[in-house]
This record gives C-alpha cells, sequence and structure tokens, in this order.
C-alpha cells in the first residue's frame, strides 16, 4: 500500500505551532505569575495540543523532519530549535517528562548567537 501523500502546508502549520506552543509553555514556566489564567487545566490542553502538533510531524515522517528543519533554517529561534530536537529521536518522550533544565541548556547551546 502506498504511502499517504504529505500535506507540506499542513505540516508547516504543525511545525509552526508546536514552536510556538513550546514558546509559551516554556515561558508560563519561568513566569508564572504574569498571566494567571494559565491554570492547570489550560497549562494540560496547551500542552496536549503541543503534542497533537508533534504528533503530526512525526506522522509525516522525513517530511515531517524537513519541515520543521526548514522552519528552523528561515527562524533559527528557540521554539523551532526545540521542534527539530523533538523530532530527531525515535522515542518520543512526553513534555511533561522533559527535564527542562537539560532542554533550556541545549536551547542556549545550540541557537546561533548574534
Amino acid at each position: 500500500m502506498p504511502a499517504a501523500p504529505v500535506l507540506r502546508e499542513v505540516v508547516r502549520q504543525h511545525a509552526e505551532m508546536a514552536a510556538f506552543l513550546w514558546t509559551v509553555y516554556d515561558y508560563h514556566l519561568l513566569h508564572p505569575d504574569e498571566n494567571p489564567d494559565m491554570d492547570d487545566v489550560r497549562m494540560a490542553r496547551l500542552v496536549e495540543r503541543l503534542e497533537a502538533h508533534l504528533d503530526g510531524l512525526r506522522v509525516a515522517g522525513e517530511e515531517g523532519v524537513r519541515i520543521a528543519q526548514e522552519r528552523y533554517a528561515e527562524f533559527p529561534e528557540a521554539g523551532e530549535l526545540f521542534v527539530v530536537r523533538m523530532l530527531s529521536t525515535s522515542n518520543s518522550i512526553p513534555i511533561f517528562d522533559l527535564q527542562l533544565d537539560r532542554v533550556r541548556a541545549y536551547l542556549a547551546q545550540n541557537l546561533p548567537r548574534g
């Protein structure tokens, strides 16, 4: 059975939304008092959406990785690098299980300076 076609525009949106949602998630964890409306329920929904967008990229396989890499090449920001890194491993780690200090250190070390 042939593989389903990859809809590049949809996959691109998955990459962009995953990067954005990671940025929102991480910012909230670093500054929890800035948005009192971000309660546990909303945070869980945000993570659920982030996981879904990452899954959309994973389903697209190599094309999903390629598109995420293209987004990072065009916008070398922490969210885009996070997405590329999450797709670079064969075992997907749930967002809530990430060691955030290690994630932040990786992003800081690997983002272009300037």
